[in-house]
């Protein structure tokens, strides 16, 4: 009998939490480790997350700790399932605590502010790994309906197919289905970017705006992010996948997706602050518009939704100003 596979899930929001249930529905020994050991203990003793997924019982082969040390020890896959921008600051404390072959795996969807790295990168800066031990899971994946074990396919990407097929091995259960794919660099961007446009179209929502313009934004903000893709060096036809549209539909569509309540309540009416105050759980958009735009700007590659966002959400903008902004921008191809 082969051993079973470990996995360490590096956070208990409700992603993180919904992954770990995946990869111990699929077979493996998962262990969560929480930040504070009130909620590791709630859960080993609840058989739930009462703070991120109340009321969803886990498995008998998922349990908690609120040790780095013990979750990290052995484990075959360590899953990073916290805030994109806290992710240096963590990794660097858990680097010596790595197990030596262990591969890497952001659930993460942002651009880290300032260095403009994606995700991938930042972990190979830090834990100074080879992209052939880091892998991406991204796409249409609201953390409530898998958690639910409702039916959601997902990408798992890494430069090593080899790597990226033991890890869709060891997520692959009746109600997710994951797919591999070697181009980390369009799937981390679409994930990234789909954050912002997701503000965007609730924005738009909360406005009033209509689906005319919820299915302009959602197709204009695709576009742009593919052309930002393109000048990375991404495979196009990445976008049009599971990690570009797919990811960029269920978020600009449902209303568990942080990103977009976020930009309603904004589109309504309520400022910066008031939004982030009822905001339980992190909008990564909110911070990565800026570093999304500030790379689109290193590159040349022109990003008026992305930029509108950033002027809503950092400058002050008004929305209704800043829509008359974007729609009056000069006419061209749309192929451009």
């Amino acid at each position: 009998m082969s051993k079973a596979v470990k996995a360490a899930v590096m956070g208990t929001g409700s992603w993180g939490t919904a992954f770990g249930m995946v990869l111990a529905d699929a077979g493996c020994e998962v262990t969560l480790w929480a930040r504070r050991p009130e909620l590791a203990e709630a859960v080993n003793s609840t058989r739930t997350n009462p703070d991120y997924l109340p009321g969803v019982e886990l498995p008998e082969n998922l349990r908690a700790t609120s040790d780095p040390a013990e979750a990290l020890r052995d484990a075959d896959f360590t899953v990073l399932a916290i805030p994109s921008q806290t992710l240096r600051a963590n990794l660097a404390e858990w680097t010596p605590l790595l197990a030596p072959d262990t591969v890497l795996v952001s659930l993460m969807k942002g651009v880290e502010l300032g260095s403009t790295m994606r995700m991938s990168e930042v972990v190979e800066d830090v834990a100074k790994v080879g992209a052939d031990r880091i892998a991406v899971v991204t796409g249409p994946n609201l953390a409530r309906e898998i958690a639910a074990r409702m039916p959601a396919a997902a990408v798992v990407a890494c430069t090593d197919e080899a790597v990226a097929q033991r890890l869709q091995a060891a997520c692959h259960t009746p109600y997710f289905r994951p797919y591999t794919e070697t181009d980390v660099v369009g799937c981390e961007l679409g994930g990234a970017v789909k954050n912002v446009i997701g503000l965007a179209v609730g924005i738009a929502d909360g406005m009033g705006l209509g689906d005319n313009a919820k299915g302009s934004l959602i197709t204009r903000g695709l576009a742009e992010t593919a052309r930002l893709g393109v000048a990375l060096g991404a495979d196009p036809l990445t976008f049009s996948g599971l990690a570009g549209l797919g990811d960029l539909v269920a978020t600009c569509s449902s209303p568990l997706s942080r990103n977009h309540t976020f930009g309603t309540n904004l589109g309504k009416g309520m400022t910066l602050k008031e939004t982030i105050a009822v905001t339980r759980q992190t909008a990564e958009g909110v911070k990565s518009c800026e570093s999304v735009a500030d790379l689109a700007r290193r590159h040349g590659v022109d990003m008026p939704i992305t930029e509108t966002v950033v002027d809503i959400v950092h400058e002050g903008k008004p929305p209704v100003v800043a829509l008359k902004e974007l729609m009056s921008r000069s006419a061209k191809p749309e192929r451009r």
